[in-house]
């Protein structure tokens, strides 16, 4: 059953390994050709930004880099994966180039940010990205920056809402096309998305905070304002978003598959999504390989989920919200 992926951190991973493509990796958990092995149709691509050290630099595996160096460096990780991979996989901005990769035979990959961070409070620059071919910004990840604040175990800074700059930024994310992710933003700056987004938005990664009490997770009503608005969530492998015990190792097709029954029962058969976030996570994972995919499908089939629904979630439900806020 073909598939959409809606999160990797495989590009930094690629970094990390010291390699310029992620064509074919060793060390990793996904790569493009395990990708069209596992019936993948289309893979969004993250440029994860690390934490700044106290140099106000990324310091990764011996390099000190700037925001800029760094983003560099993966984004022609990822020019060089499409034109390496250029017979199974083509870059992607919207529902129509899926589509056409999909009638000529190959895969999709879309390039997103996880901390949006480089974008600096500047529209011109989210321009400028738009323009090199960003479809998606998690709008943070675990520390402040211009859009607002990152989930916290502090209710009080869990409240606080997008900045002022974040605000306008949705606004125009929706004219431009780009699709709002709001994994690791407070609860607060959620509220304000689903209050001022007209279009779709989406949690990439992010599963029930009823199930595992995460701060990172949604809360039962989150999915359900998210599934008014037409948004999805694709499920995260990790095993401290999907166990009881947030202190958990193993993540199991059993706990992913609960997972997404409850997103079906709080927020339809419309919400649920995949969202991997392979290479970003760590663990005993039972699906710990983009080409292992298919267990999933197979385990929701067991526990009684309708092929017409396992679709929607593998594929018709992320490919409505891409046709709907990509451009």
């Amino acid at each position: 059953m073909k598939f959409i992926d809606l999160h990797c951190d495989t590009l930094m991973q690629a970094l990390k390994d010291g390699v310029t493509d992620v064509f074919e990796l060793q060390g990793s958990m996904l790569d493009i050709k395990r990708m069209k092995k596992g019936g993948a149709s289309t893979e969004l691509f993250a440029i994860f930004f690390p934490p700044l050290k106290e140099s106000g630099l990324i310091e990764l595996e011996g390099k000190r880099l700037s925001d800029d160096e760094y983003f560099d460096l993966l984004y022609r990780c990822y020019k060089s994966t499409m034109q390496v991979g250029k017979d199974y996989i083509a870059e992607t901005m919207n529902a129509d180039d899926i589509e056409k990769n999909e009638s000529n035979g190959k895969m999709s990959g879309i390039l997103t940010f996880e901390d949006g961070r480089i974008v600096d409070g500047s529209l011109e620059k989210m321009k400028k990205y738009y323009d090199m071919g960003i479809r998606l910004i998690t709008l943070t990840w675990n520390g402040e920056n211009c859009f607002g604040y990152p989930c916290s175990k502090d209710a009080d800074a869990m409240n606080k809402g997008l900045k002022s700059f974040g605000k306008e930024a949705i606004e125009y994310m929706n004219e431009l096309g780009i699709l709002i992710d709001v994994s690791h933003l407070s609860d607060g700056g959620f509220w304000d998305v689903a209050e001022l987004s007209k279009a779709p938005f989406i949690a990439s990664h992010s599963n029930c905070r009823s199930l595992s009490p995460h701060q990172r997770n949604l809360t039962d009503e989150m999915i359900k304002k998210m599934a008014e608005k037409g948004g999805v969530s694709g499920i995260n492998f990790a095993p401290q978003f999907l166990d009881s015990d947030i202190t958990a190792k193993d993540s199991t097709l059993e706990l992913l598959s609960l997972h997404l029954r409850k997103m079906i029962d709080v927020g339809g058969e419309d919400f649920p999504a995949l969202g991997s976030d392979l290479d970003g996570i760590g663990g005993n994972l039972e699906v710990g390989c983009i080409s292992k995919m298919g267990l999933i499908f197979d385990r929701l089939k067991a526990d009684g989920v309708s092929e017409r629904v396992i679709e929607k979630i593998a594929y018709k439900n992320a490919f409505r919200v891409i046709k709907e806020s990509m451009k």
